[in-house]
């Protein structure tokens, strides 16, 4: 537990630095450019690679060991900080606010790019949670790895923030580049263990020879998928859930930020990461119960609850509580699914199928990304300024730009409702959960 412990730390300073880059420029693109389109395109491109890497990089944590993975990832995130750095210093002041600027977004892609590197980590980390930790308190592990994710988080909130309002962008990129350089020298000297080699002689659950652990193999990820029942409709409920979740991902610092400065802001979100604290915390005392599906479910069904009211009126207030809802149940959701896959996954292919589920998930929320930004700019922000939401709902609603936003987030919170009771309701809900019951029950030695 001491080497989890460490590598944990680890992990959480590597997040916390990516989180810290992504906000900052985030912030620092839309205060300059004052364009939702800008944001929303950002947001596409980091959802999009995510999207496409997902199926690489789970391959490379099967295939090499975990250390080198990571070790790998956190120097490609520390020289593409720097060549990020570089670019910077090449633009002049007077581009900074012009969103056609070519060298801006070579600043914008090489920045998300080296903070996308990350995911690597991420999957190796939940393998290593299966390799280190015993099967019955992996639902708690995995709390604990939503704690750090979450003190990550609280850290890159408060920081991003108050670097872009008092240390502006030069004093940032030096920050995340020293960071980056500790995070490599720490990493090197914690021993991190790894599973024995895999045979082709190897049988998988289904009887099938396992495959050679080289390269992406797709078709061997879908076979092991497909031989779960119940497990392919969970990535695709994910998947849909990140469809609309990219809506919050590509406006909600855009609306947050017509409400209050960048100040506040970024020191709010540092306050509501404490949300992900306690979320992971709760899971790493309660776990998840004897139904950790169940449980990603009902969390669904009250975060999606919570986002069709937290906008109903332009009062930071109900925003501030509806995102702490959302926030303390986000660690509840992803524990839910890593205690899932850990349990049902053969230890070997888990890296592919958490790259795998990864891949997928993302996929929908580049579209949702690229797509809103001009569907705010172009339908819901006139509709709620000059247009005929003004009469159908300004009375009560309010209007201006900032409602037009929040008409989109409370019409995605009511879908994403509909959609997780029907979930709750399906076949492919009970097929999964008695899998995995059986699954349990298979796992425990039978007693004289």
């Amino acid at each position: 537990m001491k080497n989890f412990y460490s590598i944990l730390v680890n992990s959480l300073v590597a997040a916390m630095t990516n989180n810290f880059v992504w906000f900052a420029v985030t912030f620092w693109v839309f205060l300059e450019t004052r364009s939702v389109i800008a944001t929303s395109i950002m947001a596409g491109i980091f959802t999009t690679t995510v999207a496409l890497s997902g199926f690489f990089l789970g391959s490379l944590v099967d295939r090499y060991p975990k250390k080198k993975v990571m070790l790998f990832s956190s120097v490609l995130t520390l020289l593409l900080f720097a060549l990020a750095a570089a670019v910077f210093i090449t633009i002049p002041p007077q581009e900074y606010g012009d969103a056609s600027s070519l060298r801006l977004w070579a600043f914008i892609v090489l920045v998300l790019v080296g903070a996308i590197t990350g995911n690597m980590r991420g999957i190796a980390l939940s393998t290593l949670v299966t390799i280190m930790i015993p099967e019955d308190t992996r639902d708690r592990a995995n709390g604990m790895v939503g704690t750090a994710m979450g003190v990550s988080f609280l850290a890159a909130s408060v920081s991003s923030g108050l670097a872009v309002g008092f240390l502006g962008m030069t004093g940032m990129l030096a920050s995340a580049l020293i960071l980056s350089a500790a995070v490599i020298l720490h990493l090197w000297t914690i021993p991190v263990p790894d599973l024995p080699p895999v045979s082709q002689a190897d049988e998988h659950p289904d009887g099938q020879p396992a495959p050679a652990s080289t390269g992406v193999d797709l078709r061997g990820t879908l076979r092991v998928i497909n031989q779960i029942p119940g497990l392919l409709a969970l990535i695709f409920f994910q998947t849909f859930n990140n469809f609309l979740g990219g809506i919050f991902m590509s406006l909600m610092d855009a609306y947050g930020l017509m409400l209050v400065s960048v100040q506040v802001w970024g020191t709010l979100w540092g306050i509501l990461s404490l949300g992900f604290i306690l979320g992971g915390l709760i899971v790493a005392r309660r776990g998840l119960g004897d139904n950790p599906l169940r449980s990603l479910l009902l969390a669904n069904l009250a975060m999606w609850t919570s986002c069709i009211f937290f906008t109903i009126q332009p009062s930071i207030i109900l925003l501030t509580v509806g995102l702490a809802i959302w926030i303390i149940l986000v660690p509840v959701v992803e524990a839910a699914e890593q205690t899932v896959l850990q349990k049902i996954v053969p230890p070997e292919r888990q890296g592919r199928v958490f790259g795998f589920a990864q891949s997928v998930e993302q996929a929908a929320s580049p579209v949702t990304s690229f797509l809103i930004g001009p569907v705010a700019q172009i339908l819901f922000i006139p509709f709620m300024t000059t247009g005929a939401g003004v009469d159908l709902l300004g009375s009560w609603f309010g209007t201006g730009t900032d409602r037009g936003l929040a008409l989109l987030f409370t019409i995605a919170g009511l879908i994403g409702f509909i959609v997780t009771v029907m979930a709750l309701r399906s076949r492919s809900y009970r097929l999964l959960s008695t899998h995995y019951q059986e699954q349990e029950v298979a796992a425990v030695p039978a007693m004289d």
